[in-house]
């Protein structure tokens, strides 16, 4: 004969449907945190995975940007400024005249050694920025005429300051620096009035050659 089959009061049903559904709850739970996070990840822009993403060294074939340019871009050459010498003889004569006023303190005053050293200071200046060489070979012939002999006087009057040793040398450049400047500055008036609009204006190395 068969045995009987258990029975299974109504409380004890009501167990088991309970615990089944709190096993179903549990489940549902857990999907629920899974798309909860899912979703996270799509709203920041993050993959699904929680792997980091990798990503590959970069290929040392792979074109560079090349840094900018730092390098100024070389100003073209200016011709040479004979206005400018014109000024550094116009404050030269002016102090070695005004150092001449203390010749009585002699050669070693500081009120004459500081007027030489502010005309040392003029003519290296004239030298060095308004009539370098590259400006010169920029200028026009008749410019340069003259740039070239206020460069020559230029050097020899710091020559001669530069070795001074008695008040008759002082007064001998001080006379000569006056009387160049005069000069200089009648000859290039006279020769840029002369040349004005005559299209001699142009640098020599832009002057177009004749064919032979």
């Amino acid at each position: 004969m068969l045995g009987r089959l258990p029975r299974f009061s109504p409380l004890d049903q009501l167990k088991g449907a309970l615990t089944q559904g709190q096993r179903r709850i549990g489940k549902a739970a857990g999907d629920i945190r899974s798309v909860a996070n899912d979703l996270g990840h799509v709203g920041s822009g993050h993959p699904f995975s929680q792997e980091k993403e990798s990503r590959p060294p970069p290929s040392a074939s792979s074109p560079s940007k090349p840094p900018p340019d730092e390098t100024p871009q070389t100003q073209e050459i200016a011709t040479a400024c004979v206005p400018c010498a014109l000024g550094h003889f116009s404050r030269s004569a002016g102090a070695l005249e005004e150092a001449m006023r203390f010749k009585d303190q002699g050669i070693t005053s500081n009120e004459i050694l500081d007027r030489v050293g502010g005309v040392l200071k003029e003519q290296n200046t004239l030298e060095r920025y308004d009539l370098t060489p590259e400006k010169l070979r920029r200028s026009p012939p008749w410019e340069r005429e003259v740039a070239e002999k206020a460069l020559f006087e230029s050097r020899r009057v710091r020559h001669v300051l530069e070795g001074l040793e008695n008040i008759e040398q002082l007064e001998t450049v001080a006379a000569e620096t006056a009387a160049f400047y005069r000069k200089l500055t009648r000859e290039w008036f006279q020769k840029r009035l002369a040349h004005r609009g005559s299209g001699a204006d142009v640098p020599a190395e832009n002057t177009p050659k004749e064919k032979g």
